[in-house]
């Protein structure tokens, strides 16, 4: 499939602005302990409450249940994790932040709050409103595809 020119614009433009602004380290700002991009980005998929299963988190991210059960592992044991049986299946694992974990989710975005700042400082005062606005727009898109493809997952295991 060939995309069209507005994917193939939003291709070419969307990674110039996260190498521009994306954090380089991951720390937890309560012990400094250092993180890996891949250990961060496990905690930015995983919520305090709602639970995520082991083999959902493991497909979403593309790595084998096996591998993301290491990973897990690691984070487990620095408290930045909690693992648990599901009630309702015993076979399956649910996965949810501690308090740590989601204390260095909210204090290490993706992206740099400064690099941002100064991205957003390069805009002519009149440009920057439009800018904000179009990327509201899409992520309102993001989050819509988002919980079709959630529900299109849902969907596919009950049939299964």
């Amino acid at each position: 499939m060939r995309p069209t020119p507005a994917a193939t614009q939003l291709l070419a433009d969307y990674p110039r602005i996260f190498f521009a602004c994306h954090r380089q380290h991951v720390h937890d700002p309560a012990t400094g302990t250092r993180l890996s991009a891949k250990q961060a980005s496990i905690l930015d998929h995983l919520d305090t409450v709602a639970p995520t299963t082991l083999t959902d988190l493991s497909a979403h991210m593309g790595v084998t249940a096996g591998t993301m059960s290491v990973a897990v592992d690691r984070l487990v044991r620095q408290g930045y994790v909690r693992r648990a049986w599901d009630d309702r299946d015993g076979r399956r694992v649910q996965l949810r932040l501690t308090d740590a974990g989601d204390r260095i989710r909210a204090a290490n975005s993706v992206l740099d709050p400064a690099r941002v700042e100064a991205l957003l400082g390069q805009l002519a005062p009149v440009d920057l409103q439009p800018a904000l606005a179009g990327l509201a727009l899409l992520a309102r898109a993001a989050d819509a595809l988002g919980a079709a493809t959630a529900t299109h997952r849902r969907r596919g295991r009950r049939s299964a």
